[in-house]
């Protein structure tokens, strides 16, 4: 019988054989945690992504304003404009100057914010020009 021939291997070839390959290596099933540990992350990445609505960053047509509030009472206003992304600090300094009115803005008491527009003026046609 030809067919069983018993197949010529090198020598710097390794085979299933090699204690490198045996199940007794305790070591065999770090790189499986390893594994399942980078899968975790990654879905917990994309479960606060979905949490908080946060898909837009990646939208190159975007446009969203997030501001944010240290606990010092520090303000940080970010915006993203398509693919531009400007964060800014508000101090009392920044918030100071000349401006019209637009309306209102109510903190409720389950925390949630209303702005109502003043509608005592008109809006001005153009935001740029004074009347």
């Amino acid at each position: 019988m030809h067919y069983f021939r018993p197949r010529r291997t090198s020598k710097s070839r390794k085979g299933f054989s090699d204690p490198a390959f045996r199940d007794d290596d305790p070591m065999t099933g770090v790189a499986n945690l390893f594994d399942i540990g980078l899968v975790f992350i990654v879905g917990l990445l994309l479960t606060l992504f979905n949490a908080y609505r946060l898909q837009d960053l990646f939208d190159s047509k975007s446009e969203m304003t997030i501001m944010k509030q240290q606990a010092s009472g520090e303000m940080e206003i970010i915006v993203k404009k398509g693919t531009e992304i400007k964060a800014s600090r508000v101090t009392q300094e920044a918030a100071q100057g000349k401006g019209n009115r637009l309306g209102v803005a109510y903190r409720l008491e389950d925390g949630s914010m209303v702005y109502v527009p003043d509608t005592s003026q008109p809006a001005p046609t153009n935001p740029g020009v004074k009347q």
